[in-house]
């Protein structure tokens, strides 16, 4: 038996705290279906809708400049767009880099700009004297459980989530809201219409369509990464050099970090690289399948891995993925203001104290091996070289696996 067709009643019948007369609000707006949907919505509750646009990569100017449109012709009270590439950087690509591993050990993390996204929306809020926040996240996912936890970690806000409202009464909520916008006059663009997608300086995800029935990815699931038959012939080598963990310089040339990983996320993405499906133990407790991109963070932490590898002692690097884990899993999950997060980032901070040198990459496409490095800190020994020479004797090496194996070796001895 097929679903019932979409409602477009305007006339909401839900008894709903989210109504106000003539209220501040603030909209976290990207000019996609989700939040294009909650203007009107908000508006024909009573809210003047604010939109702010957190610009934290991604888009060109075309793109900007459409976002911009798109909250004009919605009728928003005003709309700011602002710059969240150094943010972004700072706040969660320089840790994550530290920490060298994705959720699962997979995924990239690619929607932790949602952070920074409720940032610039407070501010926005401070200066409009409201304490009205609102998001169009939905209530199946985990971005709700971020920006809620992101907002309530840092004051006393009321927060209005319409696709979460409208679930109440819908559950074809796509169609919903994009019938909702056409019968107001607004239009949807085709993309959206089949795929939720999200992008910003860290990459690309898509969901939704064929996607989310376990299928294979159809030709529209494709964001930045070009497909096997467009990869260039000839290999792309670069040079990454790092200081104290961070990267600092691309081919010598020293640069802010948006910009060596904006560079890196074109250069990649001719390659294919950082392309993949992932399929994970979400927050709410539902399997989670996506397709994401993320061409310029896997060039990042291949160069980063390579020299920790090479810098650090066994020791830590034994341990250090614990707390990557760790750290991984609280900003996965929207703990990114527990002050364990805190804790965990003192660590792999002080871990990369030594991580300075110089990395080449290499791909011929797909993939990204660290190919070559320099640094004053590689620990190697300079009458010893595995497998191939030793500046101890046979005796000395005898007597040091006689020992180290002693625990197992008894054993066996004894239960023969």
């Amino acid at each position: 038996m097929s679903p019932p067709p979409a409602s477009t009643n305007p006339e909401s019948r839900i008894p709903n705290p989210a109504s106000a007369e003539g209220q501040d609000i603030v909209l976290a707006f990207s000019g996609g279906l989700d939040t294009s949907f909650c203007v009107p919505w908000l508006k024909e509750r009573g809210w003047r809708v604010h939109t702010v646009f957190a610009d934290t990569g991604g888009v060109d100017a075309a793109e900007r400049a459409f976002i911009e449109q798109r909250a004009a012709e919605l009728g928003v009270a005003s709309h700011l767009s602002v710059d969240g590439g150094a943010a972004i950087w700072e706040d969660f690509v320089r840790p994550f880099v530290w920490a060298g591993q994705g959720y699962q050990g997979q995924y990239p993390l690619l929607v932790s700009d949602r952070y920074l996204i409720v940032d610039a929306a407070l501010r926005r809020a401070a200066e409009l004297g409201t304490n009205a926040i609102a998001h169009g996240c939905t209530g199946m996912g985990n971005d709700q459980v971020r920006f809620d936890l992101a907002v309530k970690a840092q004051g006393s806000y009321r927060i209005v989530a319409p696709i979460r409202e409208i679930q109440k009464e819908h559950t074809q909520t796509r169609a919903y809201e994009q019938a909702y916008l056409e019968e107001r006059g607004f239009g949807v663009r085709a993309k959206q219409q089949q795929y939720t997608i999200n992008e910003n300086l860290l990459g690309v995800t898509l969901s939704g369509g064929e996607i989310d029935r376990w299928e294979a990815p159809g030709d529209g699931a494709r964001g930045w990464c070009a497909p096997r038959e467009a990869w260039p012939a000839e290999p792309l080598r670069v040079a990454l050099r790092f200081v104290e963990g961070e990267a600092v310089a691309l081919d010598g040339e020293i640069l802010p970090g948006a910009e060596i990983l904006a560079r890196l996320n074109a250069q990649f993405a001719r390659y294919g690289v950082g392309r993949g499906m992932y399929t994970g133990d979400t927050t709410i407790g539902l399997k989670g399948r996506i397709v994401y991109e993320a061409p310029g963070l896997t060039a990042l932490l291949a160069a980063h891995r390579a020299l920790e590898e090479a810098v650090l002692s066994k020791q830590q690097n034994r341990f250090k993925p614990d707390v990557a884990r760790r750290w991984v899993e609280l900003v996965y999950e929207g703990f990114f203001h527990d002050p364990l997060k805190a804790d965990l980032e003192a660590f792999l901070r002080s871990s990369q104290a030594k991580v300075n040198g110089e990395v080449v990459l290499e791909t011929r496409g797909g993939v990204v091996s660290a190919v070559a490095l320099r640094s004053p800190h590689i620990l190697q020994s300079k009458g010893a070289t595995y497998a191939q020479s030793a500046d101890w004797g046979v005796e000395e090496a005898e007597g040091f696996i006689k020992l180290f194996g002693m625990s197992s070796t008894l054993w066996a001895e004894v239960n023969r």
